[in-house]
């Protein structure tokens, strides 16, 4: 089909390596589709994990945004925790230090990283 791929959530793996996540199916959505212009990861998070990896991209500047497919999530950033139901859209710029906690039902969320104006270089899987 024209170099187009095609592939459902089920068929993408979810990372099994050292730093792998209890509660947290991790899938690298923009390697299994082949996308290199940006990051794209769909997270499958169990019901109240909130082990989802506090960080920043202070370093290398790079822009989230998220956005809840299922379930739900609160996003945490310092002191303040803004529920996110499904269907939002959050960006989140570089510097800014965040997790995300998952709903009483769980959530999944496809996160999109990429810096402005650079070529996209994934650092991670």
């Amino acid at each position: 089909m024209n170099d187009i791929t095609i592939k459902h959530i089920d068929a993408i793996p979810a990372y099994e390596g050292e730093h792998a996540i209890p509660g947290i199916q991790f899938r690298f959505a923009a390697k299994a589709l082949g996308v290199t212009a940006w990051g794209m990861n769909i997270g499958v998070v169990a019901p109240g994990v909130t082990a989802w990896p506090e960080h920043d991209h202070h370093g290398d500047g790079q822009e989230e945004v998220y956005f809840i497919v299922a379930g739900s999530a609160v996003l945490v950033v310092g002191d303040a925790r803004t529920p996110l139901p499904t269907g939002t859209f959050v960006r989140v710029p570089p510097q800014v230090r965040r997790t995300l906690h998952a709903g009483p039902e769980g959530m999944t969320v496809l996160a999109i990283g990429g810096t402005p104006g650079q070529p996209y270089t994934p650092q991670f899987g």
